[in-house]
This record gives C-alpha cells, structure tokens and sequence, in this order.
C-alpha cells in the first residue's frame, strides 16, 4: 500500500517555524490501529487524515499516542494541501470532524478557521500547575485544558515544567497564557498526558484563550503569539459561539508512505 504524505508547518511565514503536521488523504478509512501507527512513526504533534466527501471532506488528527477531537494547526495544513497542492479552486472548505462540521477559508495568504468557541471557568489553582512551573499562576480557568494565567511575556518564557507532574493532572494539557509586548497575548501549551510535552503552535488552544483575553483587553479582535521555540503568529477573533483563527502555511516535504 502506499499513500501520499505531505509535512506543513502551519502558522508559519517560512519553514522550520510554526507547528508541523503530517497530512495524508485517503480514499477510504484504514483501521484505527494503523492511522495511530502511522502517527507514531510519523512522530509529529498531529498527523492529519483527510476523506473527500464530495461537498466536504471527512477529517481526523491523531497525536502519537491517541486520536484527538479538534486540532487547529494540522486542520490548517489539510486547508494548505487542499487548497495549493490538490489545486480546489473555491475559497471555503467545509470539514466534517468530531467536533462538528468547521470551515475553512482562503484569505489571500492566510488561511483562515471558524472553530467553536470553548467555555471556560475559573477554578482554584491546582497546586499541580504551581510545582510543575515552579511559579504560581495569578489565576486559573479551566476548559478541555487548564489555563494558567500570568502577569508578564517574561514569565511565560522562562517555564521550564515538570512534565511528570503535569501528566498527573485530569485534562488534555495546560496553556500558560499573559499579555504580550508585540501582540495582545502569548502563550505556550503542554500536553505530556496526549504524548506531546510541548506544543509549537495550538489552534484549538485559542478556543479557550480568545474568550478570557475578549473579556480581559475588551475586544474581540486580537493579535496572538505562541512562544515556543519555533514559534507562531495567529489572528484571532471571537464573534459569537465562533473563534476565527487566522495564519500562513508552507509545504516541508513531499513523499510517499509505503505499508
């Protein structure tokens, strides 16, 4: 058997930066076992498998370990592919996915997600997330993931977390989130517990980050960066129950799996 594969870094204005991803189409679903193998030896935060459906495509994302339910970054690099190597000519994709169907649209040389915006709520401060980070967060929301609020970009550059302590804690990672110098806000995301201690750049991250910064600077238009080595640029904007996250993409590699 052999399937194309295709390696994007998404969020992204040239390679080597943003988030990479590993986007396969196919044309009809292998076995669960072999899509989760396929990501493991692929060993990227997300691997990226796609399905024409005829008005849409059919979509999943697996990290290495396990099969996730939203991700933005590899959702975006399937939008690259579709768009500047399959050659759609439309402007909007729709996908199908388990979080619901998402949209997809070319803007010029961004691309651009209409996700669901998350709900968040403060909750006290896990003493978890203090030992782990060796700095206590000013607050604390939860979501899917915590989110450990501090006061400065500073602070959330020089993290350095206990990972082991992190995967103890009941959700699928943790964003430490404070305004930004050059953007409205930055922020950096960990997952051990989904087999990716640090995420280079996470869309669905700004599910839950874009209504507690909406609220916070009181608009609902942001600039956002994620501090991580690669490093990301995002656009975001919250507009009712949607989050509209925005960024560029460039093609890493072409190949061909062979199974």
């Amino acid at each position: 058997m052999k399937l194309s594969i295709y390696q994007i870094d998404a969020f992204a204005g040239n390679v080597f930066e943003g988030n990479p991803a590993a986007i396969c189409p196919l044309d009809k679903w292998l076995p669960d076992e072999m899509l989760q193998s396929i990501a493991q030896e692929n060993n990227l935060s997300e691997t990226a498998y796609f399905i024409n459906e005829g008005d849409g495509y059919q979509v999943r994302w697996f990290t290495p370990t396990v099969e996730v339910d939203l991700c933005g970054h590899a959702t975006l690099a399937c939008a690259y592919v579709i768009f500047e190597i399959l050659g759609l000519e439309n402007e909007v994709i729709r996908f199908y996915s388990k979080s619901g169907e998402l949209r997809v649209t070319r803007k010029g040389e961004l691309i651009e997600l209409d996700f669901p915006k998350a709900t968040i709520s403060k909750c006290e401060i896990p003493p978890e997330i203090t030992h782990a980070f060796g700095k206590e967060p000013t607050e604390v929301w939860v979501s899917e993931d915590y989110i450990a609020v501090y006061d400065n970009e500073e602070d959330i550059v020089s993290l350095s977390p206990d990972f082991n302590i992190l995967r103890k804690l009941k959700c699928r990672g943790v964003i430490a989130t404070s305004r930004g110098k050059k953007t409205d806000f930055v922020s950096r995301f960990f997952a051990p517990r989904c087999g990716i201690n640090e995420d280079p750049v996470t869309g669905s991250a700004h599910c839950e980050l874009m209504p507690y910064w909406a609220g916070v600077l009181g608009k609902n238009k942001l600039s956002a960066a994620q501090l991580s080595k690669r490093g990301g640029k995002l656009q975001c904007e919250l507009s009712g129950e949607r989050v509209f996250i925005a960024g560029r993409a460039v093609k890493y590699l072409e190949g061909i799996i062979e199974i």
